[in-house]
């Protein structure tokens, strides 16, 4: 009886191995998550603004949240932070930085510059697949544009759309710093459309683009493009501050009211 109840119990120990590890086997995709993985799933909350400026990105919530260790989640933030989606504070940990009126305007200052001399390069080997696919782009873009609910496809399709135009550039490093920038302004972008209503201006200058890269007017489409980042950044710099004096102004009336 003494060896059968022994061996009961191994047998229990053993099943209950198989349960964990049949557990295990369930939540391997997320517990094996990278470093990149992670990186680009809070880079994709940042730019869709699910995490608010100024928010606080602490590793443990993080780790849970995608059940992985703290050691990719480390890695992830380090990568957006020399990205500069998000910044590293002393004493604060990763936080996702509030753009000033200043830095929107260098960030849309370094598009105009580098944006039209990509497109430059890239409109004499442009393809008629590449026009077909970047009026599939505008043409969703332009769908999603009507729908204020489906807010956080703005930035990213208008991205693809821009993108797509550029990529016969065969300049990589361009692209890469092109593409950190849009990534840093992309929220922005998205709440520039919103605040400002600047979606029927923007549909007209997509098309006026993309038309004049068909027609190879290499001139003619880096000025328009060039117009185009400059007033979007313009505007959304008026609109942020005037949302943030809205706020300001919004909370000091609260105020009173907290303290009696």
């Amino acid at each position: 009886m003494k060896n059968g109840g022994r061996l009961m119990s191994q047998l229990s120990i053993s099943k209950l191995n198989m349960d964990l590890d049949t557990a295990s086997d369930s939540v391997i995709p997320r517990q094996s998550l990278t470093s990149s993985a992670v990186a680009d799933k809070l880079r994709d909350q940042i730019i869709r603004g699910d995490i608010q400026e100024g928010a606080q990105l602490r590793q443990d919530a993080i780790a849970t949240q995608f059940q992985v260790s703290r050691i990719p989640v480390r890695e992830a933030l380090r990568q957006l932070d020399a990205e500069g989606l998000i910044a590293i504070v002393p004493n604060r940990g990763a936080i996702v930085p509030a753009l000033s009126p200043a830095d929107i305007e260098e960030l849309f200052s370094i598009r105009a510059l580098l944006e039209p001399e990509v497109l430059k390069l890239s409109i004499p080997h442009l393809t008629q697949e590449d026009f077909s696919e970047a009026a599939a782009v505008l043409q969703e873009y332009v769908s999603e544009l009507r729908r204020d609910d489906h807010v956080s496809a703005w930035g990213r399709l208008n991205w693809q759309f821009h993108s797509i135009l550029y990529s016969r550039a065969n300049q990589p490093r361009f692209m890469a710093i092109i593409r950190n920038v849009n990534n840093n302004g992309e929220r922005y972008t998205r709440l520039q459309l919103y605040l400002t209503h600047g979606m029927k201006r923007a549909n007209e200058e997509h098309h006026q683009i993309l038309e004049l890269c068909r027609q190879r007017a290499v001139g003619q489409a880096c000025q328009v493009l060039r117009e185009h980042i400059r007033y979007a950044g313009e505007s959304l710099k008026q609109a942020l501050e005037q949302k943030r004096k809205e706020a300001q102004v919004k909370s000091g009336d609260h105020a009173p009211s907290s303290k009696s």
